[in-house]
Parts: C-alpha cells; sequence; structure tokens
C-alpha cells in the first residue's frame, strides 16, 4: 500500500492506495459512523463492511438530486446524529457526490470518507473534495467543496465492474494524462489492451499515477480559482453532450475532449500528430469519438455550465500531449466552434 497526505486550504484527506476494504474501520474515527451506499455494491461487498449503520440510496445518475440529498438528511435526523459523526460513502461516483454533499451540508458540515468503488470514481471522481447533485438536468448544478478525511483506493473492487465501465473510467485516466504526463499517456498507448483486461499490475500503475496528478493539482488549488480548472478539459463539451444524449459520463467526456482537441488545433496550439494520438487511444480504448450532429442543443447545454462567467467562460485547450491552458473563450466563439464541428462530423 503507499499512503501520503493531500493538503489542501479546505482540508487534509489521507490517500490510501492498495489498501483493502477489509481494513476500512481501522481508518474511523471513534463516536457514531454511518455507510452511505447503494444496492449493487451492498449486495458485492456488504459483507465486508464494518458492522455500521448503512443508508441505500439508488442508482444511476437520476438519483444525483436534491430528493435523494433530502431522503438523507431526515435518516440523519432519525439517526440522531450531531457534529461528531462521521459519513463514509462507499460507492462509484455518484455515491461518493451525493454522500459528500449530504455529509457537507448537514449541520454545516459533517466529517467523511471515501471508498471508491469504480474505476472512474478510483481515477476522479473520488478525490479532491467536490461534492454536488444535479439540478434540472444540469450536471453537478449544486454542490460543495469539503475534502473527505480519507480515500480508500481498494482496487480489486474493480473485479466487478462491466466493460462499459471500465472504459468509462479510463477517459478520465486519458484526460489526466493528456494535461499533464506525457509519460503516463505513453503508458496507456502501450498498455491499453492489458489496462481494458484490468490485469492488476497497469491498472494499480495508472490509477496511482491519475490520482498522484489530481492530487497536486488540488493541493494547488483547490477551489477552483486557477490551476484546477485544467481537471475540465473535455468536461464542458463533454456535460453538454452527457445531458443531451444521455451517454455516459465517461464516453461523453471522450467526445468532448476530442472536440476540445479539435478546437485546439484550429487555434494553433495543437499538432496534428499530437491530435491522432489523442483520438487514436480513445478508439484504443473503445471509447466514442463521433461527434454530435446537432449543435443547439449542445450550445444550450454549455451556456448554463457553472463555470461561466458572465458571457465568457475558462475553457481548456491542449497546447501538446501532456500540456493544457486554459483561455478565455465567449459563449459565442465557442457556439461557433460547436456548430462547425457538429456540422462537420
Amino acid at each position: 500500500m503507499k499512503e501520503w497526505t493531500m493538503n489542501a486550504v479546505n482540508g487534509s484527506s489521507r490517500i490510501l492506495i492498495g489498501e483493502s476494504l477489509d481494513n476500512l474501520a481501522a481508518y474511523l474515527p471513534p463516536g457514531r459512523n454511518v455507510i452511505v451506499t447503494d444496492s449493487k455494491v451492498r449486495r458485492l461487498y456488504g459483507r465486508r463492511f464494518p458492522d455500521l449503520e448503512t443508508i441505500e440510496i439508488g442508482r444511476g445518475e437520476a438519483i444525483k438530486t436534491l430528493r435523494t440529498t433530502e431522503s438523507l438528511y431526515k435518516r440523519f435526523i432519525e439517526l440522531r446524529l450531531d457534529r461528531e459523526s462521521f459519513i463514509t460513502a462507499i460507492g462509484g461516483g455518484i455515491v461518493c457526490d451525493v454522500a459528500g454533499f449530504a455529509a457537507a451540508s448537514f449541520m454545516r458540515g459533517l466529517d467523511f470518507g471515501a471508498v471508491p468503488t469504480t474505476l472512474l470514481s478510483q481515477a476522479d471522481a473520488g478525490l479532491g473534495g467536490k461534492t454536488g447533485i444535479n439540478f434540472q438536468g444540469y450536471k453537478n448544478l449544486i454542490g460543495a467543496f469539503r475534502q473527505p478525511r480519507f480515500v480508500l483506493f481498494d482496487p480489486g473492487l474493480l473485479q466487478t465492474l462491466p466493460k462499459t465501465e471500465i472504459i468509462c473510467g479510463l477517459a478520465e485516466i486519458v484526460k489526466h494524462a493528456a494535461i499533464r504526463s506525457a509519460g503516463l499517456f505513453d503508458f496507456l498507448e502501450t498498455n491499453h489492451e492489458r489496462l481494458l483486461l484490468l490485469e492488476p499490475s497497469p491498472i494499480l500503475r495508472v490509477v496511482e499515477e491519475s490520482v498522484g496528478i489530481k492530487s497536486a493539482i488540488v493541493q494547488a488549488d483547490a477551489l477552483e480559482s486557477g490551476e484546477r480548472r485544467l481537471l475540465n478539459f473535455g468536461h464542458t463539451l463533454g456535460h453538454a453532450v452527457e445531458k443531451t444524449s444521455g451517454r455516459p459520463h465517461g464516453e461523453a467526456v471522450g467526445i468532448g475532449m476530442v472536440m476540445a482537441a479539435e478546437i485546439s488545433r484550429r487555434r494553433h496550439r495543437l499538432t496534428d500528430p499530437d491530435f491522432g494520438r489523442l483520438v487514436g487511444l480513445l478508439r484504443n480504448l473503445g471509447l466514442p469519438t463521433e461527434l454530435p450532429s446537432r449543435s443547439g442543443p449542445i450550445e444550450k447545454a454549455v451556456r448554463a455550465d457553472k463555470k461561466r462567467a458572465g458571457d465568457k467562460l475558462h475553457f481548456v485547450l491542449l497546447r501538446e500531449i501532456g500540456q493544457a491552458e486554459t483561455v478565455e473563450m465567449s459563449f459565442d466563439e465557442l457556439g461557433e466552434h460547436i456548430h462547425d464541428l457538429c456540422q462537420r462530423g
């Protein structure tokens, strides 16, 4: 197991990579502890949970709502939780986001920990202290920044994932490599077949490197006022694709990265060979790269992006594989790019 502490202005997280879910109890504080999970994770791994009160929430993006959060508040009240109580989320990104937001907002903030169980949540969503829920179809529109006390990464939990979820998790790892690590990108290109088979050694390596990249960025900019915006590469357009097409998050982010890379190329920041490498890697990992055919719904969804600043937003472009930058871009300019990309396909 590898362990380090991620220190940020809004708290510290103990990062435990390669630790087993069986040892979770050793990291829980004294006092009242409650687990939040979903029915599938509980069915698969509940026998390995500590003997604690466990709350189940639903599954799928449709339950990431105020109604689910309210149901957690009601259960917290029934259990007589107080400010010394501790919440542990065990599940994928949805469970970690909803449980983390409920903990961050109940009684002005309870401490919580996370045990991400999907590749997407281990590589990205379970780390960084961003909690949130969707509202009126817009992703993570309501949320809070609050660092989990610990994040426990057990790679053995990935073995029960369906292939679609493996592919979606790899999309986030590609994102981290594209913005920060040419070496990780090279490794993904060389080992994509082994990663799709969840071979333990390469999977542990890419999760560890991905977590290290995100951890370093979050420590430098926990509240997303500067460098952390780089983590949105592919997400501004990816969230719009997700909302309008119903694709899973990782697939939508893959398409969003292709669109963002094409805009980077048009603005003379990304070379043709590097653009080709990105598209080629996404395809080799089984991620879609075809662009939407209709621009109108994408443009509308983008204009509701929570990261907008007036009539502009901070958009992430690639300079080359392993290096990215954030630029201010007007919605009109981005809309023109979206329209052109969708027409050309």
